[in-house]
């Protein structure tokens, strides 16, 4: 679903190959017609994306080609065009772990990411966003926006009942049994083994524990006591405070805009359409028909959050970025640079919701990009700013996130291993066998060790 922003579904078998053996195009390339895919695939984003890159080319004497690609594609459409020859010169809004599959593959030209950050100016740049898109000091592509993944609850809800806002596993786990009665259930959140939006969410809460996928030695450590801790943690919850079935990001979204959830794991794409913003996602609670902004009204937001063998309380989230693909024609980087500057609130108010600034501004105007984001207008059938809705207080903790985005692997040189490990959806087949069966945690965890370290195996790493 492209407004959650899911993570690749990243394939094991490599294209080093293919990609090794495409060869030249029949006639040489024109340095000044530019490829560019896009994992920004929604029709209406295309648009917007298409009339940005084409006022840079008509200025500039380019022209640009823009191409769509579902990111669940990727791989796929890449192994194509890798055998033809006939690769891009960009892919834009690209995950981490998509990222990591370029830099798998050797698609990356890192060299090119290197300049253009230069040129910008990396102390303009969200310092944790470089380091997500760095491997070994290497900057491996161009950092351009991210989305925060929220805890939503029911303030009402909480109000009524006594009960403190839930920053920690103690506080959700309280609250989900408490409010977990008649048509109510305590808290949804995805749990479909084969979905990417159950890894998002989980690696979220592993985070909270300190539950790390591997360590500093390259290690897997998913039979650690904190991941241990972390998988029984929310197979407990799942099976005792929530909605039967597996459960994905639209399930969990309905239940939550009906009123028939006190809390959702969601990501900041969802903050228009709780806002009324989105016509085929409208809140759809008793209390919503008189007032579409009452689920909003009575919605408390959350960044991150805390588990007992946590060290600081997580936040998680994903930086996209711009990434520059091997032979690329030298004015890819112009026109990255000029997306990342004169076009930049351009491209972030194609979805302001989920395009949070990693880049605040220039080094004239250090704030000129996240005070312009603030004012942006989000929503697609109706537009606002977020501001209309959301207290300052949210907006600016949401503004501040990517500071604190925290990953598997990435901080310890092993981002390729932790996107194929989620492309292979490893730890979510584990979760539903503890959801959905008697398998102990003891068991659960060993067999997504066994699985991670297989994996592993194969990268040679």
């Amino acid at each position: 679903m492209r407004s959650v922003r899911l993570l690749a579904a990243v394939a094991v078998v490599s294209l080093l190959v293919v990609a090794g053996c495409s060869g030249p195009s029949d006639q040489p390339d024109d340095p000044n017609v530019l490829t560019v895919w896009t994992t920004e695939d929604q029709a209406d984003r295309v648009a917007d994306q298409k009339k940005i890159m084409d006022g840079w080319a008509a200025k500039n004497g380019a022209t640009v080609e823009l191409v769509a690609v579902g990111e669940d594609q990727l791989v796929t459409v890449l192994t194509s065009a890798a055998a033809a020859g006939d690769l891009p010169d960009l892919i834009g809004a690209l995950s981490l772990n998509g990222m990591s599959q370029l830099l798998t593959d050797g698609l990356l030209n890192t060299e090119a990411a290197s300049k253009i950050v230069t040129d910008l100016g990396p102390e303009t740049f969200s310092s944790r966003a470089l380091e997500l898109t760095r491997e070994n000091g290497r900057q491996l592509s161009v950092p351009s926006d991210g989305f925060a993944q929220l805890l939503f609850y029911r303030k009402d809800l909480f109000a009524a009942a006594g009960l403190p806002v839930p920053k920690t596993y103690a506080d959700i786990e309280k609250a989900a049994t408490a409010l977990h009665k008649g048509r109510q259930v305590g808290i949804v959140a995805g749990t479909a083994p084969a979905d990417s939006f159950t890894q998002q969410t989980f690696e979220q809460i592993a985070l909270a524990n300190n539950c790390q996928l591997v360590n500093e030695s390259a290690d897997i450590t998913l039979t650690s006591p904190e991941c241990q801790e972390a998988f029984g943690y929310f197979a407990n919850l799942i099976k005792t405070a929530s909605a039967p079935g597996n459960q994905d990001a639209d399930t969990t979204r309905a239940n939550y805009f009906a009123g028939e959830a006190a809390m959702v794991i969601w990501s900041s794409f969802m903050l228009d359409e709780l806002a009324g913003l989105r016509d085929d996602a409208l809140p759809t609670c008793a209390e919503c028909r008189d007032d579409p902004k009452w689920l909003a009204k009575n919605t408390g937001i959350l960044t991150t959050m805390a588990g007992p063998s946590g060290q600081t309380p997580a936040a998680y989230g994903e930086i996209v970025s711009w990434n520059v693909i091997r032979d690329a024609s030298p004015r890819a980087q112009e026109l990255v640079e000029y997306m990342m500057s004169d076009g930049y609130v351009d491209w972030l108010a194609i979805a302001p919701e989920g395009k949070v600034p990693v880049r605040s501004g220039t080094a004239g105007d250090p704030n000129l990009y996240a005070e312009a984001w603030a004012k942006l207008a989000a929503g697609v059938d109706r537009k606002e700013p977020l501001a209309a809705t959301y207290p300052p207080e949210v907006l600016a903790a949401i503004a501040a996130s990517p500071d604190s985005f925290r990953r598997w692997g990435f901080d310890v040189g092993q981002g390729q291993l932790a996107a194929v490990v989620a492309g292979q959806f490893i730890v979510p087949q584990s979760l539903a066998l503890m959801i959905n069966s008697d398998i102990s945690t003891v068991d659960a965890t060993e067999e997504a060790q066994v699985a991670a370290e297989t994996v592993k195996s194969d990268l040679g790493v």
